[in-house]
């Protein structure tokens, strides 16, 4: 491995884009960049054909071998943060060790095709991101975000998808009634006890599932887009699922009926 650049300083200008993406969903958005935070997430970026346009270890990290090993993957693109600095950009509170800045992925498709997952409000970067780890291993073709969801690209909604948004085609800013309203399958909206049964449902086919907020559900404008609502059977006493629990409960009914 070439002799890598180190940063010690807090004016570095390096170390301070990488703190401004792993913290700004603005300068996400200004620079269509983001963070990759740890081995797995890199891994599999490479994996997908991605390639890191920088790649930041921390000086105690290098003594890792499973992190030495990837930083010599990507030789050219390594530079060494102090273990302060490190932490300081990391997105979690106990920081893994190295960090990769990549570009944010474009050109989803304008239609949306096969079977979809449709996160309406959903804030919480842990919900979102598990939504979308399911639906990769459930098969979905497509995830879109409606306004009011965590930045699907953010560090922490990546760390909680764990690589799922590199197989997902991954929609953010779009006229979602749009979609949905030119969809040529079926859509379906999730509700506490309302509607029909996930069991009583033929989920063969190709479908749009929307999931809600937990606090304010769907809005009425995805809702109306709705072909059918249906409900997760749960025992007595019991009022909800958290969402990302009653999406996985969905998308693997869909996913045993299909493999029938």
């Amino acid at each position: 491995m070439r002799t890598l650049k180190r940063i010690s300083s807090r004016k570095n200008p390096t170390f301070g884009a990488l703190k401004a993406l792993a913290h700004s969903g603005r300068e996400r958005r200004r620079t269509g960049q983001t963070i990759l935070d740890g081995v797995h997430l890199i891994e599999s970026w490479l994996a997908s054909g991605g390639v890191p346009e920088l790649v930041a270890v921390g000086e105690g990290a290098l003594e890792k071998p499973e992190i030495a090993r990837l930083a010599a993957r990507v030789n050219h693109a390594v530079v060494v943060l102090s273990d302060a600095l490190l932490a300081e950009v990391s997105p979690v509170e106990t920081a893994s060790g190295i960090l990769a800045r990549v570009s944010i992925p474009r050109g989803a498709p304008a239609a949306l095709r096969g079977t979809c997952v449709v996160l309406d409000g959903i804030q919480d970067p842990g919900n979102a991101g598990a939504i979308l780890r399911c639906a990769a291993a459930a098969g979905v073709d497509t995830a879109v975000l409606a306004a009011g969801c965590a930045q699907a690209w953010s560090p922490r909604v990546l760390r909680a998808g764990m690589g799922a948004h590199f197989v997902l085609s991954v929609i953010e800013n779009a006229d979602v009634p749009a979609l949905l309203a030119a969809y040529p399958g079926r859509i379906l909206a999730t509700a506490a006890a309302e509607g029909r049964s996930l069991f009583a449902c033929d989920l063969t086919g190709e479908t749009a599932w929307i999931f809600g907020a937990e606090g304010c559900g769907i809005s009425p404008a995805l809702l109306a887009a709705a072909h059918e609502r249906m409900f997760i059977p749960m025992a007595n006493g019991v009022e909800s699922l958290n969402v990302a629990a009653a999406a996985a409960v969905c998308l693997f009914e869909q996913h045993r009926q299909r493999s029938r």
